[in-house]
């Protein structure tokens, strides 16, 4: 310990005498010391130190000192006091020779600088010692895993593309279209007015994608204060204003780092707002408000917006640069009446839904009522046909729904013109029961496997016998075409 010339000659000779003795004492009365040099090698131990070694793997003192700290104590962290200069006074260091309530301090020279580090083992069986401490310890461990895994499942997508309902030929384009963007790392840009289901198929898209164990963070630009969206996207650094939080706060980018950000009503963004947008997504970095650091960040992009991007590109209140970064896989989704085909089915998962939430019986519409429903506009498109079918719900007494009942619904809701019926559509004719035949009655699996038949003979046809091309035209892997063929080998000699 170098001399203090600030002290008295009597003050500088107790503090020596002191700081012997705190040494003693921690020699003595802990279960074990080691010192290394400034460059981490372990030039001393003491007795009760010398008691681990066997644990530690070594049969001689030897072995262990002269020898770099890093590679005789597994889990060291003396080298980072060396580097640091500051001490670990309290830390749980866990190693073969068990688990250890350590300390670390650095020795210095005259001129201040480390020359070493004293490590000292306090309690070699704190599990036993501290057993309290280790148990207030280990609650709040496991409290804080639960709630990162409940605000991970928060964060992960809540749909696939099995929850976009619908076979036409709109639908399937358009999960075509997604399945394909979900591979590629490029923007996404959904279009389509509202309730068509362009949040569904973000979710989706994500779900299908390779960041899909990663968050998906979504912000509603409609929703959040214009003067709060800075904030809301970059995050808050700490103590940027009065009233902010002194720990700061994460912003959506920060949170779906590695993910997938999903920006709804994206028509609606400020243009102070697109500037900062546009600048994240091109360097891939952000700089919370109040900072001054840039922070990396790797998102993919997801947007959608039920507005004419183009027309506000063309009336300067959306960046022509921001709308050319965003719209690189454009999908466009089609409003329900260019899908009535898909409103059976619809209806069907609507309403299923509909009697979990609400614990109440699934609807069962007549021909009449559905074709009703099949007949209008639909402004509001799924999300207004989900509305009516609830309305319905709760203002029926049987699961029984006329094309009378649709209509009062409709006529409460505001719905200026009701649309009368069409012909039962002959999707809704599928769903309606009809009188059975003798040819209807035979067993499912037979006339299943006579329409697999068909089909596959209809598409090897088409192709010339092409394999590979049938399977892609029947929209199943070519392996299962070969298993299929398997099953039915007659159909080879037809084609």
């Amino acid at each position: 310990m170098s001399p203090d010339t600030r002290l008295p000659r009597d003050a500088q000779s107790i503090l020596e005498l002191a700081a012997r003795s705190m040494f003693d004492l921690f020699a003595n009365a802990s279960e074990g010391m080691l010192l290394v040099d400034r460059a981490g090698r372990v030039v001393w131990i003491n007795d009760q130190y010398r008691r681990f070694l066997p644990a530690l793997g070594y049969e001689r003192e030897e072995d262990f000192v002269g020898h770099p700290v890093s590679s005789v104590v597994q889990n060291t962290q003396m080298h980072q006091v060396l580097e640091t200069g500051k001490p670990i006074l309290i830390d749980l260091l866990t190693n073969r020779a068990g688990t250890f309530v350590v300390s670390r301090i650095p020795l210095r020279d005259e001129a201040g600088e480390v020359i070493g580090v004293l490590g000292i083992v306090l309690f070699d069986h704190p599990e036993t010692t501290l057993q309290p401490l280790i148990a207030k310890f280990a609650r709040l461990e496991q409290d804080l895993n639960d709630a990162r895994r409940e605000l991970a499942s928060q964060r992960r997508a809540k749909y696939t593309f099995a929850s976009f309902v619908g076979t036409s030929a709109a639908a399937q384009e358009v999960k075509r279209q997604a399945r394909r963007a979900a591979q590629s790392a490029s923007p996404v840009l959904l279009l389509g007015e509202t309730g068509t289901g362009k949040e569904l198929l973000a979710h989706a898209i994500h779900a299908a994608s390779p960041r899909a164990g990663r968050a998906f963070v979504g912000v509603n630009m409609a929703a959040v204060p214009e003067a709060l969206l800075e904030a809301e996207f970059f995050g808050v650094a700490p103590g940027a204003y009065t009233g902010a939080d002194k720990k700061g706060r994460d912003g959506k980018f920060k949170l779906a780092d590695g993910g997938t950000l999903f920006l709804d009503e994206l028509g609606d963004m400020p243009m102070a707002v697109q500037v900062k947008l546009l600048r994240a997504l091109q360097e891939g970095e952000i700089e919370p408000l109040g900072s001054n650091k840039l922070l990396r960040c790797d998102v993919r992009v997801v947007a959608a917006t039920s507005r004419d991007l183009a027309a506000l590109v063309r009336n300067g209140q959306f960046r022509e640069d921001l709308y050319y970064r965003l719209n690189v896989l454009p999908i466009r989704v089609p409003p329900l009446r260019e899908r009535r085909d898909d409103l059976p089915l619809l209806v069907e998962a609507l309403c299923e839904d509909i009697a979990t939430r609400g614990a109440t019986a699934h609807l069962d519409l007549e021909p009449a009522a559905l074709a009703l429903l099949a007949a209008q506009p639909w402004r509001g498109n799924i999300r207004e046909l989900r509305n009516v079918l609830e309305q319905l719900a709760l203002r029926s007494d049987s699961p029984q729904i006329s094309a009378a009942q649709v209509e009062q619904v409709l006529r409460d809701a505001g719905q200026g013109r009701i649309e009368p019926a069409m012909a039962v559509p002959a999707a809704v004719a599928a769903v309606v029961p009809v009188a059975a035949t003798d040819e209807d009655l035979r067993p499912l699996p037979q006339r299943i496997a006579e329409l697999e038949r068909s089909a596959i003979a209809a598409a090897l046809k088409h192709t010339g016998g092409n394999r590979t091309a049938a399977a892609r035209l029947l929209g199943i892997s070519r392996a299962s075409l070969y298993d299929k063929l398997g099953e039915v080998s007659e159909i080879q000699t037809t084609v």
